[in-house]
């Protein structure tokens, strides 16, 4: 079986396998490896590097008519998949929930394709967790970003013209990004709150050293994949109210908030930021998927009433080496977990639940009854 991997668009910087993720998934039994020239030219990663490691180095056109599997970070668009062959593996993110029209065609096209945002949250499944593993590393970047931006320093600093104090960060949304703002920001010298709608969370945030802001919303909580619960509208606008003062004092609001297979909630809305200090900085995690902040864009610094908001895209991208170090652990952790040592092929005649998860079109058909729940809603 010929496991494939093809570059990434322009306006991606991460790549999908490191070198040594080749080795590993040739000490599988079976498996051939074949990348796309020029795979890794975005990280100064040579082609010989992956032939050393036992790669085949092959132009796009015939990679993509050998490989039985072939997988990347971004999902491919209509000019690729109308070039895919019938019955190939295609494993990438593909936005399911968001793009009904990739996933009508990816299965007219006789895609088998899965997708890996839909990797459960489960203790089996914690090494394959994409969304995780580059949540991690946006939750650092935003920090970084913030420091950059803000026209203070972070920490607190005794000199003998006088004592500056600390910057005060406030993070809204303690998941695995927020979690590693917080963590970040500490690290940095800041004085770090946190908010989240799940109460089970406040342990691990003052385990970090962050004050937990409570808020009684009445009932809230998570799935049983560990995402918060989408709140109603009741509940959001007590949330903003009560956190407007705390948005008031800080230097720094970094927003993570996001709900499964939804657009993320507004959580900043235009008074808030009025009532922010000029000068302080919003970063907003949720940008790409609808924004917790009201005027933030895709892409884009914007100033309000001297409040820079942040909406940088594909903020995982920044750390680009060790995301796609991230990432081709994630898939390797997959890719062994569903192989067939016995037949040297990756199974897929499987009642696993973890392909279940992941699996959205099949013989022609779209078949993720969690999707289809998605789209009807």
């Amino acid at each position: 079986m010929i496991i494939g991997i093809i570059k990434e668009p322009a306006h991606e910087t991460r790549i999908a396998l490191l070198p040594e993720y080749v080795k590993k998934l040739l000490e599988l039994k079976g498996p051939e490896i074949a990348v796309e020239k020029g795979l890794g030219e975005k990280l100064f990663i040579s082609d010989d590097r992956y032939a050393e490691a036992g790669a085949a180095v092959l132009d796009r056109d015939p990679l993509i008519k050998k490989a039985h599997v072939i997988f990347r970070i971004s999902p491919p668009d209509n000019e690729l998949i109308s070039r895919l062959n019938k019955g190939v593996i295609w494993i990438s993110y593909l936005d399911p929930v968001g793009n009904k029209e990739r996933m009508e065609m990816l299965a007219k096209q006789g895609i088998t394709a899965l997708s890996m945002e839909f990797i459960p949250r489960s203790t089996l499944a914690q090494k394959m967790d994409v969304l995780s593993s580059q949540a991690s590393l946006a939750g650092y970047e935003a920090v970084i970003i913030a420091a950059e931006r803000l026209k203070k320093i972070f920490p607190m600093m005794m000199t003998p013209a006088g004592t500056i104090s600390p910057a005060r960060v406030f993070v809204i949304g303690a998941g695995v990004a927020g979690l590693q703002a917080i963590a970040t920001a500490k690290r940095l010298g800041a004085r770090v709150e946190a908010f989240d709608t799940r109460p089970v969370v406040e342990d691990e945030v003052k385990s970090l050293g962050a004050r937990f802001i409570k808020i009684d919303l009445g009932e809230t909580g998570q799935t049983k994949d560990g995402y918060a619960k989408a709140l109603t509208d009741e509940q959001l606008e007590k949330q903003r109210e009560l956190m407007a003062k705390h948005c008031a004092l800080s230097d720094v609001v970094i927003t993570t908030a996001q709900v499964f297979g939804r657009k993320a909630p507004l959580i900043i809305t235009k008074e808030m930021i009025n009532g922010m200090k000029p000068g302080s900085v919003i970063v907003d995690l949720a940008v790409e998927s609808g924004g917790n902040v009201d005027g933030s864009k895709v892409g884009e610094d914007v100033e309000i009433n001297g409040v820079n908001i942040v909406g940088l895209a594909n903020m995982p991208g920044r750390a680009a080496f060790d995301a796609s170090l991230m990432y081709s652990g994630n898939l390797t952790a997959f890719l062994t977990h569903l192989w067939d040592r016995e037949n040297g092929v990756l199974n897929t005649e499987t009642g696993d639940e973890i392909f279940q998860s992941v699996l959205m079109t099949r013989d022609g058909e779209i078949v993720n009854e969690s999707l289809k729940k998605f789209w009807s809603k």
